[in-house]
């Protein structure tokens, strides 16, 4: 009885410090693993056994594999991944507008808008001469055609956003589903025993995805089901997940439920600054492009329909400037056709050049929002590249954190080979020892049998 006792010890100590060898090998081959967590094995003795009024020792057993990860540091850089991914996304745009606006240089509005009021005061010298009125003709027409160049572009990117935006909702429902299916294959396995560590990291690799689309909140529940909200939305349990669609809501471009259409408060990831600059950051620019272009056509035409044309005889009450719509500056097809209905005479006698003056010194004048034309415009520009250098900011200090985190979480889950290979080497020398004991015991079988 004694000897079986030595034998069924040493024959469960071989078989534990084997599965602890397999375990600390699988760390070892998954040093370099970013997603990989390193796993901790917990030894405990084996339930010991009664006989004859005494307690026998029944060796050793593996308690526990457990992955080492901190919780709060994988919140944080969930949370910090998403900021960051929010602020580079917008940047991202940002620098995109900023091409499209050029400025500054040549091919801005503004230089565009200096040249159309130029050409008026140059006009002013000669009023009569054909090629001064041309030169107002085509600096009207470089204007304008700047003005929807960029009014048009600037639209094709928001039309890109949305369009990406959409391309990333598709892919956090498709996150949420594969989520949800090793949800089931964790749960499964916990159910029978098996160790489901190896899945867990394949899960939270995913996880750490969708932070980087969305802002997201997990917690796992005791079966460790991993419970994913998105702003505030439940989005995904043990029962199943939640899919999402795309919303414009009172001009917002918004994260909804498919089901109920219920809104996500998106505070972080790509699709939280594809909506910030979809529905903030561009139709600001677009209306302040509207605001001085409407302000242009109003002041122009309010002084040249009190001037004189060329004309045989002069005529007053002609607009320079049809109209201002969606980027489209037009203007009057009468003028473009002849250009002596250009009305630059104040009293309808030749030589007079007091509208071109009047008309000229609107670039000077504060008439949008307590400032000039030019001015307004340069503010506008300024905001722009403000906006742009905000998000380079956050998206560089949220770096250095993201930095920090990372190496914190590395010192917690990170594969230390050094720590491993001393582990190695003590479970091989009690795996020796067990086997040692065994031959013991197997001698002193033999010499018992040769006592009979």
């Amino acid at each position: 009885m004694g000897l079986s006792r030595i034998f069924d010890i040493s024959r469960r100590s071989l078989a534990t410090y084997q599965k602890a060898m397999d375990i600390t090998s699988h760390n070892v081959a998954n040093a370099s693993n970013e997603n990989y967590t390193r796993q901790r094995i917990s030894f405990s003795a084996e339930n010991p056994e009664k006989t004859a009024g005494f307690i026998w020792g029944a060796g050793v057993k593996i308690d526990d594999v457990a992955r080492i990860r901190s919780t709060l540091v994988d919140s944080q850089l969930r949370t910090s991944n998403g900021e960051f991914q929010m602020q580079d996304q917008k940047s991202a745009i940002l620098s995109q507008i900023e091409q499209v606006f050029s400025e500054p240089s040549d091919l801005g509005i503004s230089n565009s808008l200096t040249k159309f009021f130029n050409s008026w005061n140059e006009l002013t010298v000669t009023p009569n001469s054909t090629a001064l009125r041309y030169q107002v003709v085509q600096s009207s027409q470089q204007l304008s055609s700047r003005v929807k160049t960029v009014y048009d572009s600037i639209n094709t990117i928001k039309y890109d956003t949305m369009r990406d935006f959409t391309e990333k909702t598709t892919r956090v429902n498709n996150l949420l589903k594969q989520i949800q299916q090793v949800n089931v294959q964790v749960v499964d396995s916990g159910a029978v025993g098996i160790s489901a560590n190896d899945l867990m990291d394949s899960r939270d690799a995913i996880i750490d995805e969708l932070s980087t689309l969305v802002n997201v909140s997990v917690i796992t529940d005791n079966k460790n089901s991993a419970n994913v909200s998105i702003g505030g939305i439940q989005a995904l349990d043990a029962s199943g997940y939640v899919e999402f669609d795309v919303q414009v809501i009172n001009g917002k471009l918004s994260l909804v439920t498919k089901e109920n259409h219920a809104k996500v408060s998106l505070s972080g990831g790509q699709l939280a600054g594809l909506s910030s600059v979809y529905s903030e950051k561009i139709p600001d620019y677009i209306k302040s492009l509207d605001d001085l272009s409407n302000r242009l056509v109003e002041t122009v035409n309010e002084q040249h329909q009190k001037g004189y044309s060329l004309s045989d005889p002069p005529q007053n009450g002609i607009l320079f400037f049809d109209s201002y719509s969606d980027g489209n500056l037009i203007i009057n097809n009468n003028i473009l056709n002849d250009i002596n209905q250009i009305a630059v005479s104040a009293d309808g006698t030749e030589g007079n050049s007091e509208i071109a003056v009047k008309i000229a010194n609107i670039n000077h004048q504060k008439t949008l929002d307590g400032t000039t034309m030019t001015d307004f415009y340069s503010r506008m520009i300024a905001r722009l590249g403000n906006d742009k250098q905000t998000s380079d900011r956050f998206a560089e200090t949220t770096d250095l954190v993201i930095q920090q985190l990372t190496q914190q979480k590395g010192s917690v889950s990170g594969v230390s080979i050094d720590e491993e290979m001393t582990n190695i080497i003590k479970y091989q020398r009690s795996y020796q020892a067990s086997a040692r004991l065994i031959s013991i015991a197997d001698e002193m079988l033999e010499t018992v049998i040769r006592m009979v």
